[in-house]
């Protein structure tokens, strides 16, 4: 019915999803996800689900906006692990606005191609990040922004090619975003809807 769909939208509203960036990656910014989501826990943050070991967090909460819980978590992070670690966060329902508008050759079955997710960190415009990185290499990876990620896919076999896989990694537009495969997000989207 028109209600109960009503009532799972506004649902997914008030579910969050935060997103630390280079958080356990090479034996840097370790941060034990279970020790993260007591932290959160213990700031009133509820039903908080973590997936993989790369920072994927689920929450409820009401009466905060992003900006205000992207500072939040980033803080807490500090006071709980003594890192500073970016994060970005969004709604389940922006989430899903965002994968309903992947282009079509982003997220398929193709095992030759990895799909990842560009968030950018605020105040980071795709702008900036083009400017930064330049033109992707044609035939080898494509990008299609929409709000404020990036589609990025790339030829698995023709990796080192790329343009945006060793730029996205270095200089200091790497620190302005952080980066999901499509597989990940898709997972952290169906674990809102529970």
């Amino acid at each position: 019915t028109v209600e109960a769909f009503v009532r799972h939208f506004s649902h997914l509203h008030k579910v969050h999803i935060a997103l630390l960036r280079g958080v356990n990656v090479s034996g840097k910014n370790k941060i034990a996800m279970k020790e993260l989501k007591a932290a959160l826990q213990t700031h009133g943050y509820q039903n908080v689900v973590t997936l993989l070991n790369s920072g994927n967090v689920i929450f409820d909460i009401e009466g905060k906006n992003e900006d205000v819980l992207m500072q939040e978590i980033r803080t807490i992070v500090q006071e709980a692990f003594g890192l500073d670690v970016p994060t970005f966060v969004t709604t389940a329902a922006a989430l899903a606005d965002i994968l309903a508008h992947a282009p079509a050759w982003w997220g398929t079955e193709n095992k030759e191609v990895y799909d990842n997710l560009i968030f950018l960190l605020q105040p980071t415009g795709f702008e900036e990040v083009y400017a930064a990185i330049g033109a992707p290499k044609e035939g080898i990876e494509q990008i299609q922004a929409y709000g404020n990620c990036i589609f990025w896919s790339f030829d698995l076999n023709d990796y080192r090619k790329s343009v945006w896989w060793s730029k996205t990694a270095s200089g200091e537009i790497k620190d302005k975003m952080t980066i999901r495969t499509a597989n990940t997000m898709r997972k952290v989207l169906s674990l809102c809807n529970l």
